[in-house]
């Protein structure tokens, strides 16, 4: 049978389950709403778990859940595919701290809605301090193309993002933080329903014993949020899904949230605009397009306005857009809320639109282009995490308890050559969850990004995706640098 030795996470047949691992807490009394799941992994064997394993791998390299790794190349010098690895032990969260965060996420994601249209609009945050104008303005992600531009109901970000860590606040308790907030074109929803379909798949056992919050509905409030952002007059919208294409490190999310949804996944060259309206090719002809959910970033999408070497959008799609004929999800430079010298000032955003305290917590942050900050952070480096406030994906990051010295010496000299490009946050003592890994039930550090749609109303599925560092001690999760992913249960009362 499965135990877990908290001391030296391996498999070992007498010591408790779980340790201090997410399952347990510091009395050694299993968390709420672990405790059904507790037992029943207490009965199963390692065999059984390994092969388990082996099936969902199996499964998912059948079905062709994969991503692609820029850069990476296989023996043959072509680029490579890699399955995102599934973790068999899920991430449980107990039905009042889900709801709790719920309200917080409502609450951040339209803050940070009202805020981009007040960017593009009047700029009232600009002209009370509040945020630092030169900080919008000069953002690379700052769309000048949509000053004065209205869309439907307000919302920018249909379609948000939000990564959540848990961590020990003052008091040693544990805490709900936003990591960060991803608004431009979110991905990994995908993964999200696959794993809760492996997951029923395998242990069909577990979904009669616990009540499990579904989220196999997300797809029809995908479509739900897209329809409501429909020009007016548009009575019943056709939608699509824009993709860069088959090469695209999420192109199996893009065709099955097509599927999904039932509309047509097109590219660029399948879009052209005729009298200030866009329509697809289709072998009966052209038809009107009402909606774009583009997976497309702001610089390929109309080679007329952005980038004018792109094959990846659609001539014409600006006019379009500012004439009211089509919305685009997410709206463009939507980016510039979704960006980590912004992250900062977003508590501020809530109290000035919402008059409300922020749910969710900030971590603590640094913004290296103030000089006090920046000496701090040099001071320090050994100690923080220092980021891009443009990078993504794990890169253009330190990790100072786990750099080198040599590391540090040579970042600093990039941070001091570049402070504006960097913020610094603390080593948060990150939660970890069991995960089933090579040598048997180990904890390992994790992440949660839930996924909030805004159209008339804001709403989202119970839970999100639980991302996993699967290296030992690792803090990093994302994908392209060797995390894998977990089923997410929220618990319901």
């Amino acid at each position: 049978m499965l135990k877990f030795d908290e001391m030296y996470g391996t498999l070992h047949s007498s010591s408790e389950l779980a340790g201090a691992s997410g399952m347990m807490r510091c009395g050694r009394d299993v968390r709420p709403g672990y405790a059904a799941y507790a037992e029943w992994l207490d009965r199963q064997t390692e065999s059984m778990m390994r092969a388990r394993r082996e099936e969902a791998e199996m499964i998912f390299r059948r079905v062709g859940i994969t991503f692609a790794v820029y850069g990476a190349k296989d023996e043959d010098g072509t680029g490579t595919e890699r399955l995102i690895p599934f973790d068999l032990i899920p991430r449980v969260i107990p039905a009042h701290e889900w709801s709790q965060m719920e309200k917080g996420l409502i609450q951040r994601v339209t803050a940070l809605n009202r805020f981009i249209h007040d960017v593009y609009h009047d700029q009232e945050i600009l002209k009370a301090g509040v945020v630092p104008r030169d900080q919008v303005l000069n953002n690379a992600q700052f769309r000048p193309e949509m000053m004065g531009v209205h869309v439907p109901n307000g919302v920018y970000s249909h379609i948000s993002g939000i990564d959540i860590v848990r961590a020990p606040d003052a008091q040693g308790n544990g805490q709900y933080y936003v990591l960060e907030d991803n608004l431009r074109v979110p991905s990994g929803v995908s993964y999200m329903l696959e794993n809760r379909k492996m997951m029923m798949r395998l242990f069909p056992e577990l979904f009669t014993q616990n009540r499990i919050a579904p989220v196999a509905h997300y797809p029809d409030l995908l479509l739900e949020t897209l329809r409501a952002s429909a020009p007016a007059g548009a009575a019943e919208p056709n939608v699509v899904v824009l993709t860069p294409g088959m090469y695209n490190s999420a192109y199996f999310e893009h065709a099955f949230l097509a599927q999904q949804m039932g509309v047509e996944l097109v590219e660029g060259r399948d879009l052209f605009v005729r009298d200030g309206f866009v329509y697809k090719r289709t072998t009966g002809g052209a038809e009107k397009v009402d909606v774009i959910y583009r997976r497309v970033d702001d610089d390929f999408l109309d080679p007329r306005v952005f980038r004018s070497d792109s094959t990846l959008g659609c001539a014409g799609l600006m006019d379009a857009y500012r004439a009211g004929h089509v919305a685009i999800c997410n709206a463009v430079g939507t980016g510039v809320a979704d960006d980590k010298s912004i992250y900062p000032y977003v508590p501020q955003m809530i109290e000035f639109y919402l008059g409300e305290k922020p749910i969710l917590n900030n971590v603590p942050t640094w913004m290296c282009r103030k000089q006090d900050d920046l000496q701090y952070v040099l001071a320090n480096l050994k100690d923080l995490v220092v980021k891009e406030v443009h990078g993504a994906g794990g890169y253009g990051m330190l990790i100072g308890p786990a750099a080198t010295k040599a590391e540090i010496a040579d970042f600093e000299k990039v941070l001091r050559a570049n402070p504006s490009g960097y913020i610094a946050q603390p080593t948060l003592s990150l939660s970890s969850c069991p995960t089933f890994v090579d040598s048997g039930i180990a904890p390992r550090h994790i992440d949660l990004r839930p996924f909030v749609l805004s159209g008339n109303s804001v709403q989202m599925v119970p839970g999100g995706l639980t991302r996993v560092a699967l290296k030992e001690g690792s803090l990093v999760v994302n994908s392209s640098q060797g995390g894998g992913t977990k089923d997410t249960w929220i618990m319901e009362v």
